[in-house]
């Protein structure tokens, strides 16, 4: 799998800092060496220059000494006890500068005794009286002592010589691979970001590429995506004949083909729709006119008989005819309801302006008794609507307000509230309730709270009152709880 432009150079840069990291510390590595060993070479120097200047100072004072004896000039002496703190200082200072070298150390040890006894037996010929004899005896018996002395530094600056060797060769190796660690870095810093510009002019340019192919791709996409924005729009402006001429062999292309089957789909559901309202409509007619006809000639035959035979007919038989007159109006306002729930939502749509609030008071005057009272306590809004549906929502909630209050007397309250797009109508009643486990069961038809025989109600009305608000694409529900009054709540779009 490729990695993305951005891991590329994120990872080349990673790998070029740590090749000059790694350069780097080798050539750190190589300079710290380089001066280790300088350093040593330098302390080699200083410990064979101590080493030489104490092998001075014990030749000066042995000469002075001499030089005292054999021409009996006390003028030398001032020389010989100058020589002996000359060399202690030389022997510490070896001392100090081979703290890291045991054998050193241990010849140091033993130098330092013989330096002492040899500058304790020099003192004793101090005090002697000078002659040539004592010159000759001096270098005689002085001869051994002197050649260990001798011996000892020589032994010192041996091994200081070997160390010198060993360090010089070390500095010299430094010296030629500093440069060269340096030179490598370089050369590969150079590399490293010579082939990281590279990849990245590579990527770039690819990436310029792909971008101008999207950028036609992004082209033809928009296009095709906007014919199939042309298709929908006029479906949903009714025009189910419309099709799209796309036979691309990709996703776009087979919703293109799968929109054209759903379109024809639409075209003949549609049209068989249309049949069916066409179907429906034809039923509305027929029990608006043929049902209610005979409906309305048994109203009447009943009527006759109540006309014909007023003293004939027992309270019994009279009890019988207004319980079929009841029948025979509820089944009237059955068909009624049924025919106008059919209806409702399919009528044509006339949009004016309505003031809300005198629709109201219209309402008002139709269905409410005298005895309650309607209140707007702000007043309603003016929006752009089909009147009749409106009318029709208000009158049913309104109404039933009245209706079903369990007083002879009460107060109705209408509020609107604005939502934004739409407006938030409240029909509020100080009724009996509705419980709670009855909110959704009165918005369906042929549903009502009381017995059918007390109450004139077909149980159609709300059902009619929530088709008429959803066909307008708001929402309807009931705030209440039972012996605390009824709020209707529905939405209307502006």
């Amino acid at each position: 799998m490729g990695l993305k432009l951005n891991t590329k150079i994120i990872l080349g840069f990673v790998i070029a800092v740590g090749v000059l990291l790694l350069t780097s510390a080798a050539s750190w590595y190589s300079i710290q060496q380089l001066a280790y060993y300088t350093r040593l070479v330098e302390h080699t120097y200083q410990v064979l220059e101590n080493a030489s200047s104490l092998r001075s100072h014990m030749r000066d004072g042995q000469s002075q000494v001499r030089g005292y004896l054999l021409l009996n000039d006390s003028t030398y002496l001032p020389g010989f006890y100058a020589s002996i703190p000359e060399a202690r200082k030389d022997l510490e200072a070896l001392q100090l500068l081979t703290t890291d070298n045991r054998q050193q150390q241990q010849r140091l040890d033993t130098l330092q005794r013989d330096v002492q006894l040899e500058f304790a037996y020099l003192r004793r010929w101090t005090r002697l009286t000078p002659s040539t004899d004592a010159v000759r005896q001096l270098v005689r018996q002085d001869r051994d002592r002197q050649l260990r002395l001798r011996q000892l530094i020589g032994r010192v600056q041996r091994e200081e010589n070997r160390l010198l060797q060993e360090r010089r060769q070390q500095q010299d190796f430094f010296e030629n691979t500093t440069p060269v660690a340096l030179l490598v870095s370089a050369i590969l810093a150079t590399l490293i970001v010579f082939w990281l510009f590279t990849k990245i002019t590579k990527e770039l340019r690819a990436n310029e590429e792909l971008q101008a192919e999207l950028t036609r791709t992004n082209a033809d996409v928009a296009r095709r995506i906007q014919l199939i924005e042309s298709l929908a729009n006029r479906v949903v402006q009714g025009d189910y004949s419309v099709k799209i001429s796309d036979q691309e062999q990709d996703t776009l292309g087979n919703l293109a083909t799968s929109l054209n089957h759903m379109t024809q789909t639409l075209d003949t559901s549609f049209a068989a729709l249309e049949n069916r309202n066409r179907e429906l409509d034809q039923f509305a007619y027929v029990a608006s006119h043929d049902l209610k006809a005979p409906l309305r000639g048994v109203v009447t035959v009943v009527k006759w008989i109540e006309d014909e035979l007023p003293h004939e007919l027992s309270p019994q038989m009279r009890q019988y005819l207004d319980m079929m007159k009841g029948r025979l109006h509820r089944l009237e306002d059955l068909i009624n309801g049924l025919l106008a729930y059919a209806r409702a939502g399919r009528t044509e749509r006339k949009l004016e302006p309505v003031a809300v609030q005198q629709l109201v008071a219209e309402v008002t005057e139709l269905v409410v008794p005298p005895t309650f009272r309607v209140e707007t306590p702000a007043p309603l809004p003016l929006l752009t609507t089909d009147r009749l549906s409106l009318q029709q929502v208000f009158t049913n909630l309104i109404g039933n307000a009245a209706k079903y209050h369990n007083r002879p007397d009460g107060v109705i309250t209408v509020t609107a509230r604005d939502l934004g797009e739409c407006y938030e109508f409240r029909v509020q009643d100080d009724g009996p309730g509705i419980a709670p486990q009855f909110h959704q069961k009165v918005f369906l038809m042929f549903q009502t709270l009381r017995d059918r025989n007390t109450a004139e109600s077909t149980g159609i009305g709300l059902s009619i009152v929530k088709r008429i608000v959803e066909e307008q694409k708001g929402t309807i529900h009931i705030e209440s709880e039972e012996g605390q009054g009824a709020a209707f709540v529905f939405t209307w779009p502006k």
